[in-house]
């Protein structure tokens, strides 16, 4: 009666299930649009405040930095009256009013119009005369005009000193004049005038800031880096002031008319404007810096662009929030997924169970039979590395015997020296007992012993290293094993390297291993520093040891021009290789002896050269 039952019970509680299931995806979906909605929302707002704070930095320093340099140009010219009113030719100028002395300060002025930067240098007498002028030979000359009626004379005669911008009477020309009045024990004998116009410093910010202006102290626009700009004004100026302006020429005919910049926005950013630069279609948001000009009475506003970087600020504010919300996010509608699954599968699980029952004895079947064919699979496995391992020892043999066959002329004539040099000292010593010289006929047969036995310790060592198979693995003294791949190399390295330094260590010190194998791993190394330098200019190889407390670091270190990076991503990978005949498998074997011993391979290359760094366990 319950197995008929069941299932129909199971669907019954599993449709109200469902639909469960599909209104939570729905609720959570909304909730999840509301989330990302108020949290982007809240990323841009900080985001906007950060982008206006970076801006405002930047624009500060930028303010700060235009206002040095101004005043920088400004000390400067303040300097040449100081020094002019004290020249004794600008002095006997005054008193004398000599021709040949005023022709001279004429030249003068002139001469140094080019090493100050002044645009004119000129003198006027008690009387407000100019008597000579560095533009005295120019069509616009000062020199025979009255300037009692300027302030900057009126105010030097009165205070000893004054500075004034203003728009040339003559010149036409805007510029800060600087007067210095010049004393005698009578009393004033005239001032020193130095006009400074600013179309240099303009023109630098122009090029390397944002828009720049000063401003006087009634908000009149002196220097800026957009001439369009020049006398205007950032307010409207009330009539009762505007007259007196007129009046006074001090700007000409110039409308003093206000930018067009509005107020700053109403938010938390007070110096966020909008402004329409000089040809500009359209206004912008800056914002705007505003600092004094040490020394003066003016201010220096600086405006920078806001929108480029509050945009990216916003952006990268918006684009963080989304990387943290999507795990997040993820994370909870996965929680809520094993949820609902766990519930779903604990339903299934009431409806499946009686039909489970039913076929445990076919599953307990096809269980043995997986079982039989997973002990197959294994049985194969093990057929299969058998195999693999063996294929390896004869990889390994064959780059060992390809090492052999690239040795071989170079151990040829290794061998060909001493064999020429027991005939010469088998001769030698026959001649030495036909003379009776037993002595000398000794010596040279000690010597052909000793080459006998130089080229036996060669094919000896020939016939070890063409040994096949892996041999037992124990202690190996790491000198043996320099020895060894300097025996079999010498002659090559002698015939194409330009240097070869060998480190060798003390005969005690030794590593886990074996030492054929571990000399095949040594002269592959060589072999491709050898390769790597050959045709090069003072081409260097050199092989050395450093020792930590349980690890030996056995390095081959060469000059040659490096391991291009294509090759270097894939060093280890069969059949990866530079070489127009190589197969590739050279480091991939040396890779896999020095890990079957524990140890590792590291490389290190550059335009400057390549460095192998084979890691080995010391044994104690």
């Amino acid at each position: 009666m319950f197995m008929d039952d069941h299932p129909q019970k199971a669907s019954e509680i599993l449709t109200p299930t469902a639909r469960s299931g599909w209104a939570s995806k729905a609720v959570l979906a909304t909730f999840a649009v509301i989330i990302i909605f108020a949290a982007l929302f809240v990323a841009g707002n900080i985001g906007r405040e950060r982008g206006y704070q970076i801006v405002m930095d930047r624009a500060k320093s930028t303010a700060e930095l235009n206002a040095v340099l101004l005043r920088t140009v400004l000390e400067k010219q303040r300097a040449v009256p100081f020094v002019l009113s004290q020249d004794r030719d600008v002095m006997s100028a005054l008193s004398t009013r000599s021709e040949s002395q005023l022709q001279r300060l004429n030249h003068k002025f002139e001469s140094l119009i080019g090493g100050t930067g002044s645009a004119v240098i000129y003198l006027l007498d008690a009387s407000g005369l100019a008597i000579a002028a560095s533009n005295w030979n120019e069509p616009i000359s000062f020199v025979g005009t009255n300037y009692s009626f300027r302030p900057y004379y009126t105010r030097a005669i009165r205070n000893g000193s004054a500075e004034h911008y203003a728009l040339g009477t003559v010149s036409k020309r805007p510029g800060l004049y600087i007067s210095k009045r010049i004393d005698s024990p009578a009393g004033p004998l005239g001032v020193i005038v130095v006009k400074l116009e600013f179309d240099e410093i303009e023109a630098d910010w122009r090029r390397n800031s944002d828009p720049t202006l000063v401003v006087d102290q009634r908000g009149i626009v002196l220097v800026t880096s957009f001439p369009d700009w020049r006398f205007m004004t950032e307010s409207v100026i009330p009539a009762e002031r505007m007259g007196p302006l007129r009046e006074s020429l001090q700007f000409g005919g110039a409308p003093l008319e206000p930018l067009d910049i509005s107020p700053p926005m109403p938010t938390v950013q007070p110096d966020i404007v909008q402004a329409r630069l000089p040809g500009a279609p359209s206004r912008r948001e800056f914002v705007r810096v505003q600092t004094s000009v040490p020394t003066t009475s003016w201010k220096l506003q600086s405006l920078t662009p806001a929108a480029p970087t509050v945009t990216e600020s916003v952006r990268t504010a918006q684009l963080i929030t989304l990387l943290f919300l999507a795990p997040l996010l993820g994370l909870t509608a996965f929680i809520l997924r094993r949820r609902g699954l766990a519930l779903r599968r604990a339903h299934e699980q009431e409806v499946a169970r009686v039909e489970l029952e039913r076929r445990v004895a076919a599953r307990t079947a096809d269980l043995s039979a997986a079982h039989a064919e997973l002990v197959m699979q294994a049985e194969e496995r093990q057929k299969t590395e058998t195999k693999l391992q063996s294929v390896q020892l004869e990889l390994v043999q064959a780059n060992r015997l390809a090492i052999l066959g690239q040795v071989t002329a170079g151990v040829a004539h290794e061998i060909n020296q001493p064999v020429a040099a027991i005939r010469s000292y088998a001769d030698n010593a026959a001649t030495f007992l036909g003379r009776n010289q037993v002595d000398s006929a000794k010596d040279n047969l000690k010597t052909i012993a000793g080459l006998t036995e130089r080229i036996g310790s060669i094919t000896d060592e020939l016939r070890t290293f063409s040994r096949k198979g892996t041999g037992d693995s124990g202690p190996v003294s790491v000198s043996d094993i320099i020895e060894g791949a300097m025996l079999l190399l010498g002659s090559r390295f002698r015939q194409r390297a330009g240097q070869i330094l060998t480190e060798m260590p003390p005969p005690e010190v030794k590593v886990y291993g074996n030492r054929i194998r571990l000399e095949q791993v040594l002269i592959n190394l060589m072999q491709n520093a050898l390769e790597a330098t050959e045709g090069g200019p003072a081409s260097k190889i050199s092989v050395r040891y450093s020792i930590d407390e349980d690890e030996l670091r056995l390095i081959v270190a060469d000059n040659g021009p490096g391991i291009p990076d294509s090759i270097m991503q894939m060093l280890f990978t069969p059949f990866n290789t530079s070489k127009d005949r190589g197969l590739g498998l050279g480091l991939v074997i040396c890779h896999d002896i020095v890990a079957e011993y524990g140890g590792r391979i590291e490389v290190e290359s550059s335009s400057a050269g390549t460095e192998f760094t084979v890691h080995l366990k010391k044994v104690v």
